[in-house]
């Protein structure tokens, strides 16, 4: 199984449907679930916070509504695609190509920290522990073409602040790839995988 973390930054990128049309392709070949980023959802959640003065627990649930809002969307591209939002579902259902709508009942989950610290990279990277996925990528617009080090990655703003101890919680074989390179992806395990 592999998890794929496409990118809010795709939402209106020109790559999304060609990755949405490689994923569909390659899960015949292996089951593929996609895990989406928040994008201008989770963009408005900021702006709530920002002007309403909640907490950040409550802005965490926004935002992973937010990430449900782009799933939903990516569903309505795919629509043979099947949705879920509790692991153990899509484990037991073991369907080709799914896409993850996360919801509430990460919240009970006591190794999540319910802030900012803790965005889609990070909930990808959990899911991908919970379904013993493996291999984890992660798509994003404009990403450093050099280091594999998710210290680096953490310092220029491309992973999370809670990526790397989740991460030494339970490897996962992880990859980072730029959002026009879909033509290189496959399903193998990366030859140099990123590291604390």
């Amino acid at each position: 199984m592999v998890i794929v973390k496409l990118g809010g930054s795709l939402y209106q990128a020109a790559e999304l449907k060609h990755w949405l049309t490689t994923l569909r392709q390659l899960s015949a070949q292996q089951n593929i679930i996609i895990v989406p980023g928040g994008g201008p959802f989770a963009d408005q959640v900021r702006k709530a916070q920002k002007i309403h003065d909640i907490s950040d627990s409550h802005a965490h649930h926004m935002a992973i509504l937010a990430m449900a809002q782009f799933g939903v969307l990516l569903s309505g591209l795919l629509p043979n695609c099947q949705t879920f939002s509790i692991p153990s579902e899509h484990i037991a259902a073991n369907h080709a190509l799914s896409i993850w709508l996360p919801n509430k009942q990460l919240l009970e989950q006591p190794n999540l920290a319910q802030n900012w610290d803790i965005t889609s990279d990070s909930l990808a990277l959990w899911l991908a522990q919970q379904c013993q996925a493996d291999k984890l990528t992660l798509i994003k617009c404009n990403p450093p073409k050099q280091t594999t080090s998710i210290d680096t990655l953490n310092k220029m703003g491309f992973i999370d602040n809670a990526f790397s101890a989740l991460a030494s919680q339970h490897a996962i074989a992880t990859e980072l790839i730029a959002a026009n390179h879909y033509q290189q992806f496959t399903l193998d395990v990366p030859v140099n995988p990123l590291h604390s």
